[in-house]
């Protein structure tokens, strides 16, 4: 780790860590994911592998349940450092309001707006989760089921309790929880190109930020693509996820020669130029729906996403 990747982090001292009723059954790969928010989970997986992490002074596997009571080991980490946090402004908090596409007991699933990152970070004061637990104080434990990038709009799924946070982990791992996107792509794609299963690497070697590659040697990775719209220079395209790897979408739509308008890292310069001449200020991917039956409830959540209306007149301008 060399020193410009070292100023925004800070070392923590060893911490002892007792687990709570609520952290009973959890894995300790997810219980360390959000007690070291920030690293990497190859970097996680590496403390569990070296048996830096103990629980109850024993090395564990990734795999272990917590029980609790537990005595959790947590080694000294560099993690980043965080902004100094602030309350959202009334107006991000009218946003998000505005924005709630449904809401119960347990789940809280918004419409998030472009150019915001789900978390604070070391240059972030405020992100999504953090406004959103601003706005409900009662729900301390409001956390992320999963990451959207900042640019990305659409379906975003919170949990309100521990227990229904676990429940939506096992339906991602396990590839039971049906997620769509929308995304405007170069030119016209052939059948052949539409299905995309080739594994993609993450490399943190960039100046700090994380490139993501086809690689053999990266995770495995599904994208399947179908075509809604097809425009002039472009088209419209609805993507299903069946992994759900950093930059997915983006990478193998690029890979295909078919990469998303207004996407600054793997995009095309002159697509951009052009979609920026006709009003598009930003990334077109859009998660436009999710799918998923909630276990100990016998719930099923389907959920529609809106397109901003920035998005519906980037159509209307391709179409023209």
């Amino acid at each position: 780790m060399n020193h410009d990747e070292k100023r925004h982090l800070k070392k923590s001292a060893v911490q002892i860590v007792k687990a709570k009723a609520d952290d009973e059954g959890q894995r300790i790969d997810n219980f360390l994911i959000n007690k070291l928010k920030g690293m990497p989970k190859s970097h996680i997986y590496r403390l569990l592998r070296k048996g830096e992490v103990r629980v109850n002074k024993k090395r564990i596997s990734p795999f272990y349940r917590l029980i609790e009571g537990d005595d959790v080991r947590l080694p000294p980490v560099y993690l980043e450092e965080k902004a100094k946090q602030a309350p959202p402004s009334k107006q991000t908090a009218e946003l998000l309001a505005g924005r709630i596409l449904y809401e119960d007991e347990h789940l809280l699933i918004i419409n998030k707006p472009a150019g915001m990152s789900v978390h604070a970070g070391s240059t972030v004061r405020v992100g999504v989760v953090e406004a959103l637990r601003h706005m409900y104080p009662k729900l301390p434990n409001l956390e992320l089921a999963h990451r959207l990038d900042s640019e990305t709009t659409g379906c975003l799924v919170l949990a309100k309790k521990k227990r229904i946070l676990r429940e939506l982990h096992e339906l991602l791992r396990e590839g039971k929880m049906s997620k769509l996107y929308w995304a405007l792509t170069l030119g016209k794609w052939k059948d052949s190109e539409l299905r995309v299963d080739l594994p993609l690497h993450k490399d943190y070697q960039d100046g700090g930020k994380h490139v993501v590659e086809v690689n053999d040697q990266g995770k495995t990775a599904l994208t399947v693509f179908r075509p809604l719209k097809i425009l002039k220079n472009a088209a419209l395209m609805e993507v299903k996820l069946h992994t759900g790897r950093t930059h997915q979408i983006r990478v193998h739509a690029a890979h295909r020669g078919h990469p998303i308008a207004g996407d600054d890292r793997y995009g095309d310069p002159e697509f951009n130029k052009l979609a920026r001449q006709l009003g598009l200020k930003r990334m077109f991917l859009h998660a436009r729906s999710i799918d998923f039956i909630l276990p100990s409830l016998n719930q099923r959540i389907t959920v529609v996403a809106p397109l901003d209306p920035e998005l519906e007149q980037a159509v209307k301008a391709f179409e023209k």
